[in-house]
């Protein structure tokens, strides 16, 4: 599902990271390396010369017997290569358990390329004249806009969230963008420490214990999850902006809003998007992947999953 973002540093079109104008998002693209296991022990022991047995090794008493063996110098080696083994096959269980939340995929594989067909024509096109078009400053502004007309909803969240201190800063930020800012076009409140912060009923579900379900792709829409699902529904219908305009009689607003958001979004990516799908072995497994990324960064509002941490093997233990 397409959700705003500011580029990151190294996978993204610009880096912008600390800088006070957008998300405050940690990497999107973060592509994880999976560590092989160690093999070459007894091949290093057969092709290398081996020391006289006479000789007496730096670790080995001076006393010691010739005929001692000497000191296991790949016992740490091996050590080193089961621990490594140890967290590829960890590796390879979080995918099989990450396939297993898809048990849709072959219906989302079919709206997934469909997704991509109407990209190819109609999206991806629009995006390139967008960003052609359009300069820098002008995007920053217009993206700011739409940052400031979803307060309201970043506001309720951070409320839902028991988060005070975010309401806070959403409250600032609304107030003093829709004013001094000319209506969300210059971001003022960023430019003075009250950095933009998305938040999504998705986050608030989460928060309160909803696992996210079963991976979806939805029409248009693109990646999801049940749950996410649901709090895009909740969140289109219970929109201020949306609903204010709708009650105006001013739907073509609203469309319009839509529009720009998903083109302005889509230019972002623009550069990544088309690296990822020429090297990409499995563009749908790749996507899906990364979209789970991003939605755990944006609940953890960009703090280190401690989960994430790689174990440390004791190499003392006996």
């Amino acid at each position: 599902m397409l959700r705003p973002g500011s580029p990151v540093a190294s996978t993204t079109v610009s880096a912008r990271s600390h800088q006070r104008l957008g998300l405050k998002a940690a990497a999107l693209l973060g592509m994880l390396a999976l560590p092989m296991p160690l093999s070459i022990g007894a091949h290093a022991q057969e092709t290398l010369p081996q020391p006289p047995q006479a000789a007496v090794t730096p670790d080995a008493p001076a006393d010691a017997p010739a005929d001692a063996p000497a000191p296991d110098g790949d016992g740490a080696r091996t050590e080193v290569a089961e621990a490594k083994t140890a967290e590829a096959r960890a590796a390879i269980a979080a995918a099989q358990e990450e396939d297993a939340n898809d048990p849709l995929e072959g219906m989302n594989r079919a709206i997934f390329w469909f997704n991509e067909g109407v990209d190819t024509v109609l999206l991806r096109p629009a995006a390139k004249v967008y960003r052609t078009v359009m300069p820098d400053f002008a995007q920053t502004g217009i993206r700011n806009v739409l940052w400031n007309l979803r307060s309201p909803l970043t506001l309720a969240n951070k409320l839902l969230q028991g988060d005070w201190e975010g309401a806070e800063v959403a409250t600032e930020r609304f107030l003093i963008n829709s004013t001094i800012g000319l209506g969300g076009l210059i971001d003022v409140a960023g430019d003075h420490g009250l950095t933009y912060e998305y938040e999504s009923f998705d986050q608030t579900l989460a928060v309160w214990g909803v696992p996210e379900g079963f991976y979806l792709v939805l029409p248009v829409l693109g990646s999801s999850t049940l749950r996410d699902a649901v709090g895009f529904g909740v969140e289109a219908y219970g929109d201020p902006v949306s609903r204010y305009l709708s009650n105006t009689h001013d739907d073509w607003a609203s469309y319009t809003r839509t529009g720009v958001y998903a083109v302005d979004l889509r230019a972002q990516y623009l550069d990544v998007l088309d690296d990822m799908k020429r090297n990409s072995v499995d563009y749908y497994a790749t996507m899906r992947s990364l979209y789970r990324q991003r939605q755990n960064n944006y609940i953890r509002n960009g703090k280190t999953d401690p989960d994430q941490f790689p174990s440390i093997p004791d190499y003392d233990g006996k």
